[in-house]
């Protein structure tokens, strides 16, 4: 099959890979299209990321088709249209034609929904749900979002809103992602640019001059520090970044600050499947209902080196102005 693939120097190139074969509670999925993550291109520089390359294929989200499984195989049909995270826990990355995963991963995908729009959610969805259900939030908390147009950060303001949370302050880098999350429901007053001066007391206005009780930190580094110092005694600090700095660890252990650790990895570690399954079935109702819409998309090219390399580029130059970035295979 047609994969890029890491080569022994640590780049990438086009290539071919054998076509999987499914084991027997496994199945074998036509890739329609994938999702790229900032993990995908931080795999590649970073010491901690790259622990977790399990193929020289990457890639961790898709849509597609199954077109074979495994004799355990119970939920799934071949011809059935699904979507899916796959993680760590593939045969192979999504930047192939095919892949084998285990069906207690998989979901049927949203019928509403294109596959290039299916492909935009297990990532963002997974993490935004967890987040939001770990922190079991009501109307009346403070809530401060850095990078909030982001594609977790989108997804997370979509579900709290659903949910009548809306005492959120966001912060974003541009004028383009303020009227990303405008368009999503937040008012121009809750949301700040934390390019202009002042940021810390911008934040802080923006919230009546009060600290927040819950700093959802998706960018980390020096905004893990602004987080830390608007962030109330005793307040929760999310981080699902781990770029967290010394002083901002100082300072939240100064606060006695909750810090939740926020990895989907995890559950792939102790293979406790039902949790990747369950929330996309979760997913999938909502958008099903018209609870949250799926996340804006682009669709960068075909399945190809060009299309890999200008996608890594577009996330790590923070250019994907709020939408997925797609690959169609």
């Amino acid at each position: 099959m047609k994969a890029v693939i890491l080569n022994k120097n640590g780049t990438l190139e086009n290539g071919t890979a054998e076509k999987p074969l499914p084991k027997d509670h496994e199945v074998l999925i036509r890739i329609k299209a994938s999702g790229f993550n900032p993990i995908d291109y931080q795999m590649l520089e970073n010491e901690l990321e790259r622990k977790l390359i399990s193929s020289p294929i990457l890639g961790r989200e898709l849509s597609g088709i199954v077109v074979e499984k495994g004799a355990g195989v119970t939920r799934f049909n071949i011809g059935d249209e699904v979507f899916c995270g796959s993680g760590s826990m593939g045969s192979n990355g999504t930047y192939a034609e095919y892949i084998c995963v285990p069906e207690a991963i998989v979901a049927f995908k949203p019928v509403n929904i294109s596959f290039e729009q299916a492909a935009s959610i297990p990532s963002v969805g997974l993490t935004s749900l967890q987040i939001f259900n770990r922190l079991k939030l009501n109307p009346e908390n403070t809530i401060l979002i850095t990078g909030a147009a982001g594609g977790v950060g989108s997804f997370l303001v979509k579900l709290l809103l659903a949910h009548n949370i809306r005492q959120i302050i966001a912060t974003v880098g541009s004028e383009e992602n303020r009227q990303s999350l405008i368009n999503i429901g937040l008012k121009n007053h809750q949301i700040i640019n934390y390019k202009e001066e002042n940021l810390l007391q911008n934040i802080l206005k923006a919230n009546n001059d009060q600290p927040f009780e819950y700093g959802i930190d998706l960018v980390g580094n020096s905004m893990s520090e602004a987080t830390a110092e608007v962030l109330k005694i005793n307040g929760t600090y999310v981080d699902v970044t781990a770029l967290v700095t010394k002083t901002a660890h100082e300072m939240l252990f100064n606060k006695g600050a909750l810090m939740m650790n926020i990895s989907n990895y995890t559950y792939s570690m102790i293979k406790k499947y039902d949790y990747y399954q369950d929330s996309l079935i979760t997913i999938k109702n909502m958008i099903e209902s018209g609870i949250i819409a799926p996340p804006q998309y682009r669709i960068i090219g075909n399945l190809s080196l060009k299309t890999v390399l200008q996608a890594h580029s577009i996330l790590k130059n923070n250019q994907t102005g709020g939408h997925k970035l797609i690959m169609k295979h």
